[in-house]
């Protein structure tokens, strides 16, 4: 009996997840996902009761059951993978601040932590994070794998392999950073000698990692101040009433010395992403078409509009006519 307990726990943690990703699930449907009979099911549906979770059944020819709201909070199951995740986001509110969560979200940190298994236990403690400013802004998608690999990378102090957007790329990792709602690297640029700010979620981590390296000063000693730095253009191109993004087929440093309250991001030796303001969309397309190079459009929508606007102007000045 003793043997099942884990392949139970396991089919119990797998039920609680379906029944948590969708409202209503026939009987017939959760046997067949988790591969048992449909007696089974009503007993783990019992345990799970047991636990403390309102599942209410459902009439009907085949029945059903639906994960209610309950009343008092039951015991939390949840696998490696949403643990870690956990922990990592109340790692950031702690260091984030604002909004006197921070206290809070160190005793939930502190819970979290101490039931954790020991294998998971060392993946958080790898997890640092430098939080500039508030959350707020537009949060990017970042996979939990992503954020552990760069983590275990900058603790190890080994150098990190890694595709950004199209282009391989080789580093040595320094700092996890959260601003804005979005997560970034801070790290020493080998092919490029150069300290440069990737966007994590546009990094994807190569295994095995490289040598280890010996950890490099970042630029007057202070993470949060230099980052804010290099973002600097980015809170000036906020006040902007038009701000848009476009990927320019050119070389960053060919774009970077003539734009200004501007954020320009190598995406390649010759591809850079770059996000500035203007005080209305044509002008701002024409900006970015002083720049002898393709253009794609990443958005908004106003933006394209005023690229189609100035392309047939263009066009009818090119044939003479208004």
């Amino acid at each position: 009996m003793m043997e099942d307990m884990p392949k139970t726990s396991a089919r119990l943690l797998s039920l609680l997840s379906l029944l948590q990703a969708r409202r209503d699930w026939p009987g017939a449907d959760l046997a067949e996902r988790l591969e048992v009979s449909p007696r089974t099911v009503r007993r783990d549906i019992d345990r799970l009761r047991e636990l403390g979770y309102p599942i209410a059944t459902m009439k009907g020819p085949d029945g059903g059951y639906r994960l209610s709201a309950g009343s008092e909070l039951p015991p939390l199951l949840f696998d490696d993978d949403q643990a870690v995740a956990l922990a990592a986001a109340l790692q950031a509110a702690v260091v984030g601040g604002g909004g006197g969560m921070e206290e809070a979200a160190m005793r939930a940190l502190h819970t979290v932590r101490q039931v954790m298994p020991s294998r998971l236990r060392r993946r958080v403690d790898m997890f640092r994070v430098t939080a500039i400013g508030s959350a707020s802004g537009q949060p990017s998608a970042v996979g939990v794998d992503v954020l552990m690999a760069l983590s275990s990378a900058i603790h190890a102090r080994e150098v990190l392999r890694f595709d950004y957007t199209d282009a391989p790329r080789r580093a040595e990792p320094h700092h996890l950073v959260t601003r804005a709602g979005r997560w970034y690297l801070l790290a020493w640029d080998l092919d490029r000698d150069a300290w440069r700010v990737f966007r994590a979620d546009r990094v994807s981590p190569r295994i095995p990692t490289g040598p280890r390296f010996t950890p490099r000063e970042v630029p007057g000693g202070d993470v949060a101040a230099f980052v804010t730095n290099r973002f600097k253009g980015s809170d000036g191109a906020a006040g902007w009433p038009c701000r848009g993004e476009v990927i320019l087929h050119a070389a960053i440093a060919d774009v970077a010395p003539f734009v200004h309250d501007a954020v320009v991001e190598e995406l390649g030796p010759d591809r850079c992403r770059l996000t500035l303001g203007a005080w209305s969309w044509p002008a701002l397309a024409a900006a970015v078409g002083a720049f002898d190079a393709e253009v794609e459009v990443v958005g908004p929508p106003g933006l394209k509009a005023a690229f189609a606007l100035l392309a047939r102007r263009y066009a009818a000045a090119a044939r003479g006519t208004s």
